[in-house]
């Protein structure tokens, strides 16, 4: 049964003294965009509430934690399992709360580390620390979406850089609802920042600290094990993946169920000379060997290692080159701003059942026809001669070795590479990061076509038998077989559209049955959302976090009720 605040007047009117009128949307049709995932999920919420500071965010949430109102955090929402919307029937009222408006990014140690606000993304970090050759954690693939810095931590995406890992840090301020109800503030920033929590979160936005209050404590604001980890690869266990023990640490893995007011995080040089690869090759054994070689002899790790099928490939150059040219022209912080105008315009033009489905998709899929051809010609030719497709982007001395070995290794090996230009690496780069947002389109203009899935699969560090081969009365069920991957890393994202009529549910039992059997873990990055279920030690962990179920209830198909009851 529904359990609706004691007093729902007084709960509105309290938020409503908190947040401004444009920032507390109650109508359906504005609060549509907010509950629309990137490429799942859809609900439905009592309002959608957008705090300006981080001093408004504690004040809401002490409301909502007093009304005992349901909360779903969200920042970009560029989530691709649903973690971030609404999903279902609760048992109690649901607000979602948007950080989009709390920026703020503050540099430490000449940039060496960073502070990070719910609503700061990637690409903003970026620009912070070109003065200082620094570069963030993550930069292509979730930058490329405008993904916020603290979703990724919440979440341990892995992000494709071998040499960094997924992102983590022991270093954050957060808010937990305790087993009794309780709001508490968390300060494990390193920071002095006083003891109350307003004027903790005052001091923190207003940079009201002094270099003497920054401690260095021992607390990882990185995964400063990953490389080691990636390099073992006879290890018979993935290198990461969301179910990782190993990074299930306070805010980092969270998936929503702790408010994350700030991270602290480590940032990275940046090279001084890099070049990328671009391999091809009809054999995949050629890639095990590629692989094997760089990640067990190399002196110097690559800085990413991208795949992708090429039937992927086509499906990223029809589909997703209006999103590609957007991010090659306008940037990537252009991204998240027309998803969500998409989205306005969808739910606005859905309300007229005479219209054709669709319109905004048809049109930008019309769009990229108007424009010249965007991607190498060399591109070109390894997409006809090749099936499979690597781009090993090297750094620094790397460079180097890796010209070396390939070199030697196709004198005697089936396949090919060539060297890209800056150009040629950036658009080979942006083709394998718009192929997500390039199979929903497909999915999108091919009505006829079953459901999608997209799987998101950790495979083992010894596994040879990468190139997935579905038994027989799996694959009969399969329209399309869409494959890409951090192939360093063996996660793999692969995408099924089904053919008409075949039960979804029943397909995905199938196949994660048949991945349980290969030894790998799912979901490997993206996190469980709604589409995955959590496993044991992932739930424990959420509960510890949120032991009265009031942040993000149900996520990883766990129990939506207060308490976790059944």
């Amino acid at each position: 049964m529904k359990v609706s605040p004691s007093n729902p007047e007084q709960f509105l009117k309290e938020i409503g003294s908190i947040v401004s009128k444009q920032n507390f949307i109650t109508d359906k049709a504005k609060t549509a965009s907010y509950f629309k995932g990137f490429r799942f999920g859809g609900g439905d919420a009592k309002a959608v509430v957008i705090p300006k500071t981080l001093l408004e965010l504690w004040r809401v949430v002490q409301v909502c934690v007093d009304h005992d109102v349901i909360m779903v955090m969200q920042a970009a929402n560029t989530g691709l399992t649903g973690g971030s919307t609404p999903y279902g029937q609760y048992d109690r009222d649901v607000v979602l709360i948007s950080t989009v408006k709390l920026k703020g990014i503050q540099l430490l140690d000449e940039g060496k580390q960073v502070l990070a606000f719910p609503g700061s993304c990637l690409f903003e970090l970026e620009e912070e620390l070109k003065p200082y050759n620094r570069e963030p954690h993550s930069v292509i693939g979730s930058s490329c979406i405008g993904a916020s810095i603290i979703g990724g931590v919440c979440n341990n995406s892995g992000g494709a850089l071998v040499q960094r890992g997924p992102a983590y840090t022991e270093m954050a301020l957060y808010a937990r609802v305790d087993e009794n109800q309780k709001l508490t503030l968390v300060n494990h920033l390193g920071i002095n920042l006083g003891s109350e929590p307003e004027r903790v979160l005052s001091a923190l936005e207003n940079k009201e600290y002094t270099k003497a209050d920054i401690k260095y404590p021992d607390r990882s604001a990185s995964d400063n094990g990953y490389q080691q980890k990636v390099r073992e690869i006879d290890a018979d266990t993935p290198s990461r993946f969301n179910n990782d023990g190993r990074l299930l640490y306070e805010a980092s893995g969270c998936a929503g169920k702790l408010i994350v007011f700030a991270v602290r995080l480590d940032t990275f040089p940046k090279s001084k000379k890099d070049k990328v690869f671009y391999i091809g090759t009809n054999d995949t054994e050629t890639l095990t060997g590629i692989r094997r070689e760089v990640l067990g002899n190399f002196e110097h790790l690559p800085i990413s290692g991208e795949y992708i099928h090429r039937d992927y490939f086509d499906v990223s150059d029809k589909y997703g080159k209006d999103s590609f040219l957007v991010i090659e022209k306008l940037g990537s912080e252009m991204m998240p701003k027309l998803f969500k105008l998409k989205n306005t315009i969808d739910s606005f033009l859905s309300k007229f059942s005479f219209l054709p489905k669709n319109i905004p998709d048809k049109l930008l899929q019309q769009s990229g026809k108007l424009f010249p051809d965007h991607l190498p010609k060399k591109m070109r030719e390894f997409r006809d001669k090749y099936e499979h497709h690597l781009m090993l982007h090297m750094s620094d001395d790397g460079v180097d070795e890796a010209h070396k070995f390939l070199e030697r290794f196709f004198e005697g090996s089936e396949g090919g590479y060539f060297i890209c230009s800056e150009s040629e690496g950036k658009k080979a780069f942006l083709n394998r990061f718009v192929a997500g947002g390039a199979a929903k389109r497909f999915h999108t203009l091919h009505p006829d076509c079953g459901a999608i899935m997209a799987l998101d699969i950790a495979l083992k560090r010894n596994e040879t038998d990468w190139f997935e081969k579905l038994p027989p009365e799996l694959d009969e069920l399969v329209e399309a077989k869409l494959y890409n991957g951090h192939f360093m890393c063996h996660v793999m994202h692969q995408d099924y559209i089904l053919k008409t009529g075949v039960d979804e549910n029943e397909f995905k039992n199938k196949i994660l049955s048949f991945f349980d059997a290969k030894g790998a873990e799912y979901p490997a990055e993206h996190n469980v959302g709604q589409l995955y279920t959590a496993k044991s030690e992932l739930r424990e962990f959420y509960r510890q976090n949120d032991p009265t179920n009031s942040l993000n209830p149900g996520i990883g198909k766990t129990s939506k009720n207060k308490h976790w009851c059944h």
